[in-house]
């Protein structure tokens, strides 16, 4: 499908879109000028310092000098090539998934589920393999932000669908320690989590044992997340009809199989919006690491603006900070549309 008829498919389907469409680029074309001055763009993002930028329009060469920190954090410039290759070799394995007439995709599933983590751990942290040793603390940037938002997200669906089985199962004390872990996680902020990870859960360990505070608040933001996911699980376990148990119950099937195989395709099937409503919701969350000494791209961003050789230059950070996180978001959702129509 090309651009045109894409546009013509989704913007102007029919004459209520294409009047939303018109009314749309009608605000970003009087918008965005008095804003932006697209004849000074150019000679702006050419720049090495802000003498090269003036009063006529967004100076972007704020963006442009900072924009290595914006996406690596403090990770050494040399070994600038680890996460480059870690990002690589996801996109490799990862892109065969979107092929539908790709037969035998289960050893990629495998594969990213067990052996990627361990080969991108290896070349972030290092230490292994002649690969130098580069602590957490220097992690930062898009790069951070794609590592806890990736994690959260594998992490908390598996999570969130053995707390909505626990949530249903028939026996008492198995229900009654996941309703208690739900409701315990709903009832509090991330914020919260984060801060008790950080620097709470410290002080209940043996002195001299200390968990590296990134993983901390990885395993923090996972249980937080999945906990959020087991409701939405819920609600697609509640949708499937009493038939479709009692038909499995026919067939001969056990309890794990049913779930297996009847119940829970057709659960997350159905919980796909839901599912990637949390999705986005999580990635837009980990601005929050911050207020534990992690710095996110947002938070960056936000160590760049207080550079007094940069002052006076928020609007263009937090504008490029909006325009990425837009990026993200709406990729996500785009394909969860597409997989929607696809199932």
């Amino acid at each position: 499908m090309n651009a045109v008829d894409w546009a013509r498919r989704n913007l102007f389907s029919s004459p209520t879109n294409a009047a939303l469409t018109i009314a749309a680029l009608w605000v970003l074309w009087v918008a965005i000028p008095p804003f932006v001055d697209w004849a000074l763009i150019n000679a702006h993002f050419q720049g090495t310092s802000r003498d090269d930028c003036d009063s006529g329009g967004a100076c972007w060469v704020f963006i442009k000098q900072r924009l290595p920190q914006f996406i690596y954090g403090l990770y050494p410039e040399s070994e600038r090539w680890r996460p480059n290759l870690a990002v690589a070799l996801l996109i490799a394995a990862a892109a065969p998934l979107f092929v539908r007439s790709m037969p035998k995709k289960r050893w990629l599933w495998i594969f990213l589920f067990t052996a990627y983590p361990l080969i991108a751990l290896v070349l972030l942290r290092g230490g292994a393999f002649g690969l130098s040793s580069i602590p957490t603390n220097q992690w930062g940037g898009l790069m951070l932000t794609l590592i806890v938002a990736g994690i959260g997200m594998a992490g908390s669906l598996p999570l969130g669908v053995v707390l909505a089985l626990g949530r249903r199962s028939d026996m008492p004390a198995i229900k009654a320690i996941c309703i208690a872990f739900i409701e315990l996680m709903r009832g509090v902020p991330l914020v919260t989590v984060l801060f008790m990870a950080s620097v709470m859960f410290p002080l209940f360990l043996p002195e001299g044992m200390n968990f590296d505070k990134l993983l901390r608040a990885l395993i923090g933001i996972m249980l937080f997340s999945g906990a959020y996911m087991a409701e939405v699980v819920r609600g697609g376990l509640q949708a499937i009809p009493r038939g479709q148990y009692e038909a499995a119950a026919a067939l001969g099937l056990g309890y794990w199989r049913t779930m297996n195989f009847v119940v829970l395709p057709q659960a997350l099937r159905i919980v796909i919006p839901g599912i990637v409503n949390s999705f986005i919701a999580l990635f837009k969350d980990t601005t929050l690491v911050l207020i534990i000494g992690l710095f996110d791209f947002l938070g960056m961003i936000q160590a760049g603006l207080t550079d007094p050789a940069w002052l006076g230059f928020a609007t263009e950070g937090y504008v490029f900070a909006a325009a990425v996180y837009w990026v993200f978001c709406f990729s996500i959702s785009r394909y969860a549309l597409t997989l929607e129509r696809r199932t």
